[in-house]
């Protein structure tokens, strides 16, 4: 089975196959396959896409279509939707699927008709006579959910694809902004690749000045201008996340969370835990641990404990009215930076 970038590559090169099968529940690699083939064949096909849904039509028909000469262009290209005939359990409908017609099909397809069969399941029957020819005559392309330990590879692989490389820390740090969010992760890292350039690579400085500023990004970068005690960076920081709509309690919450992070890296650092067990105590992204682990050098565990001291209080001070919040929030970087 080839993984979505495999499969795209090939599309561009226009090593095109006559029938595909996506299986997996990630629609977002789903949709990226669908628009690279429909792009690759938008001359064939003049935008003449057909999308059929098995659960209204039957397969027969889809096959009947896929054989039949296109009228007014030089290719075809079909989308058949939710073949529920592959399911371990397969989905009560009043149509009569004729998976003879199909399993003759997928053995000898017709040339001039590319069919991508799309089956949005977590898995499928492999024990079924048309679950295994597919498996056997046709592209098969993963489009299950990516697991955290194979998304560095898919981001390899989309450096691969733009010829640009990625210092070690911006490959870490977006895969701590974005990995619950491939389609932001994609544009991010095509972003930071047209910004390369002729250079073909992409430092950490590059992708704070260009990356989408998420509130988690921001939350980050006031840390570190807290952390440097550079109070006009904070200041300017805090104006963006305003601008974001962001509520400063809800930062306060973020902040609070990256500083008792950096508060228990200090005391576990203490007690002797390298840094693959201060990453199994913490529940955070690695990335963010390291990060608190460097962070945690700058302050005493006493001082830590006066900075989440303070962002409580705030927080009720904002809550119970007693401040407006954005005043109260600078007050907070002023008392925060100057702490002793």
């Amino acid at each position: 089975m080839e993984n979505v970038m495999e499969a795209i590559q090939k599309i561009k090169r226009n090593q095109i196959q006559s029938v595909y099968m996506l299986r997996g529940t990630e629609q977002y690699f789903i949709d990226l396959f669908k628009s690279a083939i429909q792009k690759q064949l938008q001359e064939k096909v003049n935008d003449d896409f057909v999308t059929i849904d098995l659960t209204e039509v039957a397969v027969q028909d889809v096959i009947i279509d896929a054989e039949t000469l296109p009228f007014f262009n030089e290719h075809k290209l079909i989308f058949a939707l939710d073949p529920t005939f592959l399911k371990t359990k397969a989905e009560k409908t009043p149509l009569q699927h004729d998976l003879a017609r199909l399993e003759q099909y997928v053995q000898s397809p017709a040339p001039f008709t590319t069919l991508v069969i799309i089956a949005p399941y977590e898995k499928i029957d492999e024990r079924k006579k048309i679950s295994r020819l597919l498996k056997k005559h046709v592209t098969n392309v993963d489009c299950q959910p990516i697991k955290q330990s194979e998304l560095r590879k898919w981001m390899q692989q989309i450096a691969n694809v733009y010829e640009v490389t990625f210092d070690e820390q911006v490959l870490a740090l977006l895969e701590s902004e974005f990995e619950s969010n491939l389609f932001m992760l994609q544009k991010e890292m095509e972003k930071l690749a047209t910004f390369a350039g002729e250079n073909h690579h992409v430092t950490i400085q590059d992708t704070y000045e260009l990356m989408s500023q998420s509130l988690t990004g921001n939350a980050l970068q006031l840390v570190d201008a807290v952390l440097k005690r550079n109070m006009k960076d904070a200041f300017i920081i805090h104006k963006n996340i305003q601008k974001m709509g962001e509520e400063p309690i809800g930062l306060i919450a973020l902040l609070g969370s990256q500083f008792r992070n950096i508060l228990q890296a200090k005391i576990l650092k203490q007690k002797g835990y390298p840094l693959q067990m201060i990453q199994s105590e913490i529940k955070a992204h690695p990335y963010a641990v390291k990060l608190a682990v460097e962070r945690s050098n700058a302050y005493h565990v006493n001082q830590l404990e006066k900075m989440i001291s303070l962002l409580t209080r705030t927080d009720e001070k904002m809550k119970r009215g007693e401040m407006e919040q954005n005043i109260a929030f600078e007050m907070l970087l002023y008392d925060l930076i100057h702490l002793s």
